[in-house]
């Protein structure tokens, strides 16, 4: 028989091992539970990852596809209309002679009967059945040079530009919306031109690295794709 001293000392360690035993439990439980999160987090990444990948494929092909459809009905009037379609489906009209007077807003004349030809047969490649669902957005797009003659500074003259640019790109939206060669699909375009002035904000430099007043002095028709939209969804949802 224990003494009573050797007894409470036996009574102590059994109660100590048994703490010991339960810390190790819960440890061996929390590490099981940060491995299972990690593990979850590892699979949900690889499926982000595989759908990011599906997404670019997709993304790319549309493209290249709807870039070719473009290119293939638009080539040998690029060169006449001062324009150019570079392939990330963003067309460029940079021939000031023909798009607006130095400071004003209204259409010219020959910008009009540009927009008159190439945009219902632009509508008919974007509003086709292949693209139709795929196109999430047409932006028009103003763009100036950076100069204004009677700004104080260039805060003045990028605001002016600022100002000048929308007025442009909405009275291109008028003019557009105004086709009767376009009617039939008004209420898709609706849905989906929008117009943006960007004043001087994404100048145009020459080789030389300054800029190109000239070719800066533009309007741009781009597309922004379903895809580029989802992909755009994907990455903020891994941030």
């Amino acid at each position: 028989m224990l003494s009573p001293e050797l007894d409470h000392e036996h009574e102590y360690e059994s109660g100590n091992e048994e703490h010991w035993i339960a810390v190790s439990d819960l440890m061996s439980g929390l590490m099981m539970l940060f491995l299972l999160i990690a593990v979850m987090y590892l699979v949900i990444a690889e499926r982000k990852n595989q759908e990011i990948e599906r997404v670019v494929v997709l993304y790319e092909d549309l493209k290249e596809e709807l870039y070719q459809d473009l290119l293939l009905e638009f080539e040998q009037d690029l060169p006449r209309w001062g324009a150019q379609l570079d392939a990330d489906l963003r067309l460029r009209f940079t021939d000031t002679d023909l798009l607006f007077e130095l400071g004003e807003s209204n259409l010219r004349p020959g910008f009009g009967a540009i927009l008159d030809n190439f945009f219902p047969r632009y509508l008919r490649i974007l509003a086709s059945e292949k693209y139709r669902e795929e196109v999430q957005e047409v932006r028009i797009e103003g763009h100036t040079s950076s100069a204004w003659s009677q700004a104080e500074d260039s805060d003045e003259a990028y605001m002016r530009n600022m100002a000048l640019s929308q007025a442009r790109t909405r009275s291109t939206l008028g003019f557009i919306l105004e086709l009767e060669a376009v009617a039939y699909e008004k209420d898709w375009l609706r849905e989906r031109l929008t117009a943006n002035g960007l004043s001087s904000s994404q100048l145009i430099t020459a080789a030389s690295g300054e800029e190109d007043a000239d070719r800066s002095r533009r309007v741009e028709f781009v597309v922004v794709t379903d895809a580029e939209t989802r992909l755009s969804t994907i990455l903020q949802e891994i941030r």
